[in-house]
């Protein structure tokens, strides 16, 4: 008896767990379209309008460039918050995490978050670690992209 109610108690928890926290193109498409996606990496356009906010998602590790400016609030999982006012043409890097985000400039925010695909890629990821090269289709598409989205 006790058990089953213990095995009852561990799939609430997984079941919550990924209902809180899940992929932003999913539960979140007004925030967040997938752009391009391969077995390595996701790119994922992010636009918040003023004052908007999000649900609970997560992201792989990755990076995020910034198209306009911005000034966010992050709230994560366990209820921290961050402000961050972000530039355009700035770059940061993100390890994996979930979280909540609230525009809270009178301005749209947007960005290109660009998230590593596994976790041994992402935990390895820096400036001299070996990383796949990309043909050159993608790369004249990713060149593209770019000054597309710094046109806007």
């Amino acid at each position: 008896m006790l058990s089953k109610l213990l095995g009852v108690v561990v799939v609430v928890c997984l079941a919550f767990d990924a209902a809180v926290a899940q992929d932003p193109t999913k539960v979140e498409p007004k925030h967040y379209q997938l752009a391009f996606e391969n077995e390595w990496v996701q790119v994922v356009n992010v636009h918040y309008g003023p004052h908007e906010k999000s649900v609970m998602h997560d992201h792989p590790g990755g990076v995020v460039v910034v198209l306009t400016a911005g000034h966010l609030r992050f709230t994560d999982q366990n209820g921290h918050t961050r402000e961050v006012f972000a530039k355009p043409g700035e770059s940061r890097w993100y390890p994996p995490f979930k979280h909540r985000v609230e525009n809270l400039g009178d301005t749209t925010y947007n960005a290109v978050y660009i998230g590593v695909k596994t976790k041994t890629a992402a935990a390895n990821a820096g400036p001299q670690s070996a990383q796949p090269a990309m043909d050159a289709g993608t790369q004249k598409m990713m060149a593209e992209y770019i000054l597309a989205a710094v046109k806007r």
